[in-house]
């Protein structure tokens, strides 16, 4: 998995946003179909966070599709991913059984 931080351009409202978006094809080319969607989330103060699972062999595309449809409404940052919690919850159920 890779999350992605798109961090809302200070300099720029919310119309100036919208529109650099709908310009861009944000809606129509991102994320690309190769990508599942786990989470989508707004966080105050930084912007948009995006968690996608896609084949490795694909990132070649998401980076194409942020370039294309992200950039100048957004400042990017990826972080790979993994999912920690079915091992919190293992962890919590050996406790439980001792």
């Amino acid at each position: 998995m890779i999350t992605i931080f798109m961090k809302h351009h200070q300099d720029k409202n919310i119309d100036e946003l919208t529109e650099i978006r709908e310009r861009n094809g944000f809606t129509e080319n991102f994320p690309p179909a190769s990508a599942r969607v786990m989470s989508w989330y707004v966080m105050m103060g930084i912007g948009q966070v995006v968690t996608v699972k896609i084949p490795a062999s694909e990132l070649r595309n998401l980076n194409i599709s942020v370039e294309r449809s992200v950039w100048g409404a957004f400042s990017t940052e990826f972080y790979p991913t993994y999912d920690l919690y079915p091992v919190i919850l293992e962890n919590k159920a050996t406790l439980k059984k001792d």
